[in-house]
């Protein structure tokens, strides 16, 4: 008998710009418990966009970043009869706004010479546009899935 699915507690909206989405990639981008600093970082790269994308509201340019960075398909690891096949599936909606936010955050991390709020509202800005390293990320991603499609019969 399986056992009931546990319910994940509800993330309250960030204070500024009342969306889940930005508190949780406050969470996300958040180092060694520093949430003070981390809210500084976001709003700082939101009020970036807001000047640079000059656009009203910020959330718009994020949560398309966030949909183009977003990956359908993934490859898991399978072992079948002593052989690792790479088996592609489908990506759940949690992890998928997962995996783009990680991209985006990591991508910013790897750029150098600039302040956190710059490097991050660029990237977001680029993911928005299509192009960036998230984008590439999730293209690799889908060309992974694309080449193994012969073992998706491994499925479970």
């Amino acid at each position: 008998m399986r056992r009931k699915l546990k319910t994940k507690p509800k993330l309250a909206a960030d204070s500024q710009y009342n969306s889940e989405k930005v508190a949780k990639f406050i969470n996300y981008t958040m180092e060694e418990g520093k949430k003070v600093t981390a809210r500084k970082v976001v709003y700082g790269a939101l009020d970036f966009i807001k000047e640079k994308a000059k656009t009203e509201n910020p959330i718009e340019v994020f949560e398309t970043a966030l949909k183009n960075t977003g990956p359908t398909m993934e490859v898991r690891s399978r072992r079948v009869g002593g052989a690792n096949y790479q088996v592609p599936r489908e990506v759940r909606p949690e992890r998928r706004l997962f995996l783009s936010m990680k991209w985006i955050i990591d991508a910013a991390r790897n750029k150098k010479g600039k302040p956190m709020h710059e490097k991050l509202a660029e990237e977001i800005i680029a993911a928005a546009a299509g192009e960036g390293e998230a984008i590439k990320k999730r293209e690799n991603m889908h060309k992974m899935a694309e080449a193994n499609k012969a073992f998706a019969h491994f499925a479970w």
